[in-house]
């Protein structure tokens, strides 16, 4: 229940953040703001009696990101005087838009930019290149679909269907919509383009395709390469390295 500020006071480590854990943050955003009290690292270790997976700092950082959380403070240990909520579990859909609505078309206003991927795993690189892009244009991302993720990348990929996937990255503060992608191969990203009309459209390192850049060229989008670095204290993070694959 909401305090006497209205606030909605939440504690939890956070650690590894996935689908379910935003789900709640969401469905408890709807009752007030929601205040988040994040367990520092001695406190995660304290209670579960091994360190959490990632460390407070980054936990805090993609916790900050996410758009149902109106803020996050440090503490050591569970706050006494809250009153315990249970959100029960529910499905994926419903954000942020109507299910298949499309992108924007055409231009006007504030620049847009588009990036694209498959966010497999989402983490605080993620984060940090949707807050990079977001500061030159709205952004707008499209994730791949699990049946050309598959193809590009083989059998096990991906390992979060492309609903969920698209559920995560929809609920970052910068990204001002997602959508699964409905083309084919590297530029499945195509159609969206076409439609959107962005001003830019922005790669990673990893990302950078001579097919891609050529694309741009041809429809005289500005093509933005950004390199992959951590925000500013925290460890760099790659998808891969939580897959194993």
């Amino acid at each position: 229940m909401p305090d006497q500020t209205g606030t909605i006071q939440v504690l939890g480590s956070f650690d590894d953040l996935r689908s379910r854990e935003v789900r709640f943050l969401q469905e408890a955003a709807r009752l007030g703001a929601v205040d988040v009290s994040l367990l520092s690292d001695e406190a995660v270790a304290r209670i579960t009696g091994s360190p959490p997976a990632f460390p407070e700092d980054e936990r805090r950082y993609v916790l900050e990101a996410i758009r149902f959380v109106s803020s996050v403070r440090l503490v050591e240990g569970p706050t006494a005087g809250l009153e315990y909520l249970t959100v029960p579990d529910s499905d994926l859909t419903g954000f942020p838009g109507p299910e298949g609505e499309e992108m924007p078309a055409g231009s006007g206003g504030r620049r847009k930019a588009i990036v694209t991927g498959c966010y497999d795993w989402l983490h605080s690189g993620h984060v940090r290149f949707f807050e990079e892009v977001a500061e030159l244009a709205d952004l707008y991302v499209t994730v791949g679909s699990d049946r050309n993720i598959r193809f590009l990348k083989g059998e096990g990929h991906p390992l979060f269907p492309e609903e969920e996937r698209r559920y995560m990255v929809g609920s970052i503060r910068h990204v001002k919509k997602a959508v699964v992608a409905t083309g084919w191969g590297w530029l499945d990203a195509e159609p969206e383009i076409d439609l959107l009309q962005p001003d830019i459209y922005a790669v990673n390192e990893d990302g950078d395709r001579p097919e891609k850049r050529e694309f741009c060229e041809a429809r005289g989008i500005e093509y933005r390469v950004l390199r992959r670095l951590p925000r500013a204290g925290l460890p760099a993070r790659r998808s891969t390295d939580f897959r194993g694959f």
